[in-house]
């Protein structure tokens, strides 16, 4: 009786061990967001991850009750650092316009280094209905940064009267990430290239907005 309490002793401790992991949760987002970026997201899977991080089976689900939920924070943490660095270039002291230039080269760089986690952030499944609310309010919070830069231009008179801002915003986002997606499918490979039409995008973009600074 007691040799058999003191085998089974070490495995109770283990097992219990394993299971209190660090930051599960957030160790989980880091982790999908390098299997989807080396493999794809078919590649990843809860069971996968809690392999990978040393944890029982069923721990994941305490964080995400299924793979799309998963999803769903991977896309979120995506917008979080995309928030971040847009934050980072509307903070420098350097006029709006060169904020605004910046802010274009900085998101396309983001979608270019990170292709899938982008691909995520923007996928349908993530958008379709309510189920996913907290990435959604993350995302369209991430856009309103843009709406209160081209706010702060027209504030300054830097854009005429009857611009809108909301609708500038969504242009800009528009052509950005269809600059990003045509890059990432391949049509502009030479990262020149990209540099010359985005350069260009932004010059025919400040002409057409009569911006005078």
């Amino acid at each position: 009786m007691t040799t058999q309490s003191n085998k089974t002793e070490p495995k109770k401790a283990q097992s219990k061990s394993k299971y209190h992991h660090g930051n599960l949760r957030e160790d989980l987002i880091l982790a999908s967001v390098n299997i989807i970026n080396q493999e794809g997201i078919d590649g990843l899977s809860l069971r996968k991850l809690a392999e990978q991080l040393g944890v029982s089976r069923m721990a994941p689900y305490h964080h995400f009750k299924d793979k799309n939920a998963l999803l769903a924070a991977v896309a979120l943490q995506g917008f979080e650092r995309l928030s971040v660095l847009l934050n980072g270039v509307f903070k420098e002291d350097i006029p709006l316009i060169e904020q605004l230039r910046k802010a274009v080269k900085d998101y396309l760089r983001f979608a270019i280094e990170h292709p899938t986690q982008y691909d995520l952030m923007f996928g349908s499944k993530l958008w379709n209905g309510d189920q996913f609310e907290d990435f959604q309010r993350q995302a369209k919070d991430c856009f309103r940064l843009y709406v209160t830069l081209f706010e702060q231009l027209k504030s300054q008179k830097l854009l005429s009267d009857n611009e809108d801002p909301l609708r500038l915003s969504q242009l800009l986002w528009a052509t950005l990430h269809g600059l990003a997606k045509l890059t990432e499918e391949g049509l502009f490979s030479m990262a020149n290239s990209l540099d010359d039409i985005t350069d260009y995008a932004l010059k025919r973009f400040e002409d057409s907005l009569t911006i005078t600074a």
